[in-house]
């Protein structure tokens, strides 16, 4: 009998069109640390990150968003989680925060399945993928909200599911972003661009003590064993 040799696993490239399952299969075969992500069907590989440009300002927006995630109990936020989003999109976006049963869910497997309300990432400029596949594949898994903070241009977007495509937000005359999805979850986006944190976490407070927040507190109901939830 002859045996023939156990074929390796390719590893990952930049720019491999997969299938979710072969993607997956590829992944796990891959050294620890490695970053990748499944985007119409096309492999990304993480590159380096830059502080100022990314890691800094990542820590800006979760430090946001932790702070309301403490004031509303019931939404779950992710850094950086891999989200199965359909058969040609599996990304890792920088944020996300939803409620567990709505729109997506928790598999067994301990992956988020389906789409996030929010997601925000961020783009070093308006040529990143952020702004182009990710989010067309957001807007088609209709993704509610979508942030993205482009740091090298010092600017924010937002955009909002309606009628099947993101359409931008703007500021209110007050020059706040409100959420839509999250009552209360208000953004200062000059005050986020410049650094100046103390005045987005007071916006931010402003927000969580409004009835709207409150309502949507007592309305927000847990779903049993929400981090067993199969997709």
């Amino acid at each position: 009998m002859v045996l023939l040799p156990t074929p390796t696993i390719p590893p990952l490239e930049n720019g491999d069109h997969l299938s979710q399952a072969e993607f997956e299969r590829r992944y796990q075969a891959m050294p620890p640390g490695t970053h990748a992500q499944l985007i119409e069907g096309v492999v990304y590989m993480a590159s380096p990150l830059r502080i100022k440009s990314h890691g800094e300002p990542h820590g800006d927006i979760i430090g946001w968003l932790w702070n309301y995630k403490v004031a509303t109990p019931g939404v779950v936020l992710g850094i950086e989680p891999t989200v199965r989003l359909d058969p040609d999109n599996e990304p890792q976006p920088d944020a996300v925060l939803f409620i567990p049963g709505r729109q997506a869910t928790i598999s067994e497997d301990d992956f988020i399945v389906g789409a996030p309300e929010l997601i925000v990432e961020i783009a070093a400029s308006s040529a990143a993928i952020d702004v182009h596949d990710k989010k067309s594949a957001y807007a088609r898994n209709r993704v509610q909200e979508y942030l993205v903070w482009r740091t090298l241009e010092q600017t924010l977007d937002w955009f909002r599911w309606v009628d099947g495509e993101y359409q931008a937000q703007r500021p209110d005359g007050d020059g706040i972003f409100r959420s839509q999805v999250f009552p209360g979850l208000w953004l200062d986006p000059v005050a986020l661009v410049q650094g100046d944190l103390a005045q987005v976490l007071s916006v931010l407070a402003q927000g969580i003590h409004t009835p709207a927040h409150q309502e949507f507190v007592q309305n927000l109901t847990v779903p049993a064993g929400s981090s067993l939830d199969q997709g």
